[in-house]
């Protein structure tokens, strides 16, 4: 049971909350913002006394009942929930090692997949393996230091792999991926390159701590994304992500909808391919 993340998320749950969002009158003018530790405790049918002690990181170990009603209480999604009991020490043991190695099916997937950008990326953001659609469309990643083959190290520390994405999409996809990270984080907390990652980031952006210690959680998921290429302009690409849980990998392809002017684009960009992208 991590006591001191656990204090501080559940803090941060509550201050976002309102008391309209979980049925109550907002009653008396309020001093600070969110749900007071008294609403939360009646919500989730606990002792006050109880739930505050959580939140100063010195109460037991909720029970697994406990901390379901809690969840519903602060009102948390998902994964927010799973975070939760991450942080309770409620993980089921792994009985795994995590691995880079691609599987050779999962290698042929990607092979097969000339006509679309498709990359195989760990849990923790690592690349670890590309097809030529998606050099094309990120950079390649294996003509940079193994230290950088990183998909979250490369947005919060090259100013080139940002730029990929549209200005107004950046502060969006950074929050994603540290919320995502922040998911990694919970569910292998000895995992000792995890936090290397994570203490490397820290020191190196602001923008990467601060959101960190914002404690957002969130795995990826299928999403829609927006890049901006050098050479063939803006892209509008729907993110498809499949999930290899026995590895924690995921393979992610990137397909844009017939017909459109990113379909004509990613036509373009397979034909161009990484002939005006080196050292991209």
């Amino acid at each position: 049971m991590d006591r001191t993340e656990l204090a501080d998320f559940l803090r941060r749950c509550r201050t976002r909350l309102a008391p309209a969002d979980v049925g109550l009158a907002q009653g008396a003018r309020r001093r600070t913002p969110g749900l007071r530790r008294e609403e939360v405790a009646q919500l989730a049918g606990m002792s006050t006394d109880h739930y505050t002690r959580l939140e100063q990181a010195r109460g037991s170990r909720p029970s697994r009942q406990m901390l379901a009603a809690v969840a519903r209480a602060l009102r948390l999604t998902g994964d927010e929930r799973d975070h939760l009991f991450h942080l309770a020490g409620e993980e089921p043991p792994r009985n795994r090692p995590t691995t880079e190695h691609v599987r050779p099916g999962l290698l042929l997937v990607l092979d097969r997949l000339s006509d679309t950008p498709a990359q195989v990326v760990s849990d923790r953001g690592d690349i670890l393996a590309q097809n030529a659609m998606a050099k094309a469309l990120h950079g390649d990643v294996s003509a940079r230091p193994e230290a950088e083959h990183n998909a979250v190290w490369l947005f919060f520390t090259d100013p080139f792999a940002r730029e990929r994405f549209p200005a107004e999409d950046r502060d969006h996809a950074a929050q994603v991926t540290v919320a995502d990270l922040r998911a990694t984080f919970a569910r292998r907390p000895d995992d000792a390159r995890v936090a290397a990652l994570v203490r490397r980031l820290r020191a190196r952006s602001e923008e990467f701590a601060a959101l960190w210690d914002a404690h957002h959680v969130a795995v990826r998921r299928s999403d829609t994304k927006r890049f901006l290429h050098p050479i063939v302009g803006l892209l509008e690409l729907d993110c498809e992500v499949l999930l290899n849980p026995e590895h924690d990998q995921r393979l992610i392809v990137y397909t844009a909808r017939p017909g459109s002017r990113s379909y004509e684009r990613l036509e373009l960009l397979r034909v161009v391919g990484l002939q005006n992208l080196a050292g991209g």
